[in-house]
């Protein structure tokens, strides 16, 4: 990301967290605009190229209401289940259908990666820079990085004992695709993970909500057969070492509220917009 797009995302971003404290109010592009210090045709021009939509739009897509909307459909299936029974996600064969989850060997689990050689690089996105690592059987580590010089704080304590080095592979390759929405990934991206057999069942259901869909804790714990430990799937979810792949920012409150993320809920509530104006908007001038 060079700085220039670095210091838009982050005028983006400044932008959806305003939207997202002051939507029910319904801010209009003179509002939003100033808030950023930019006219409001600079800044129509800069959310559009970046969303797909106008930042009018955008607000409909973000709105808690639009999200209450998504769980209250009685018409047809819900999104997950719909999801789930097809083998389809968001409007066609997305990433999430070809990805595969190898837990880590008891063994592996307990000795916090001892004798795993783990290879990171850095990549862009539209949400900020990512950490993508890896192991030989898979990805094992993808995070949203805010701080560089922080950047292998959570690699590290996930795996305090692995070797780690700065070099790409071509799974990193592979993961730089996920944000187009319509890529054909040509082999599955295999996941290496660590984790308890309940939380790598919940991770496993979080593949099956589809792109620009939303799912409640208490969904995600009835899909894998614990429909009352909503707080169980929640500390989980919590858990997440994938970021985006698998897909936590899918997941809400009942209420229809967006809710916490461990990338922060600016991001949350910027990939969920950003999902829903890919999937369902249309481009407007």
């Amino acid at each position: 990301m060079t700085s220039d797009q670095h210091f838009n995302f982050q005028r983006i971003a400044r932008a959806i967290e305003f939207i997202k404290d002051n939507f029910r109010h319904q801010p209009d592009l003179n509002t939003l605009a100033a808030h950023v210090h930019l006219s409001p045709y600079h800044f129509q021009r800069m959310f559009t190229e970046w969303a797909g939509v106008s930042p009018k739009k955008y607000i409909q897509f973000l709105s808690i209401e639009y999200a209450k909307q998504l769980l209250r459909r009685d018409d047809q299936p819900s999104l997950f289940k719909a999801a789930h029974a097809a083998g389809l996600s968001g409007t066609g064969r997305l990433h999430d259908l070809f990805v595969r989850i190898e837990g880590m060997t008891p063994g592996e689990y307990k000795m916090g990666g001892t004798a795993l050689h783990i290879r990171y690089s850095l990549s862009d996105s539209p949400f900020g820079t990512l950490l993508i690592a890896s192991t030989t059987k898979g990805i094992c580590h993808i995070a949203f990085i805010d701080d560089p010089e922080q950047r292998l704080t959570g690699l590290k304590r996930r795996f305090p004992n692995a070797t780690l080095s700065e070099s790409a592979d071509p799974t990193h390759q592979q993961v730089r695709h996920i944000f187009d929405l319509t890529a054909h990934q040509p082999s599955p991206i295999r996941l290496h993970l660590k984790g308890t057999e309940f939380q790598l069942k919940v991770w496993e259901a979080l593949l099956r909500v589809p792109c620009a869909g939303v799912v409640t804790y208490k969904d995600i714990a009835t899909s894998i057969g614990q429909s009352g430990a909503s707080r169980a799937v929640g500390s989980a979810i919590g858990s997440n070492p994938i970021a985006y792949l698998i897909p936590c920012h899918r997941v809400i409150q009942a209420s229809g509220a967006i809710g916490g993320y461990m990338w922060g809920p600016t991001r949350k509530a910027a990939i969920l917009g950003w999902e829903a104006a890919k999937v369902h908007g249309t481009t407007y001038p």
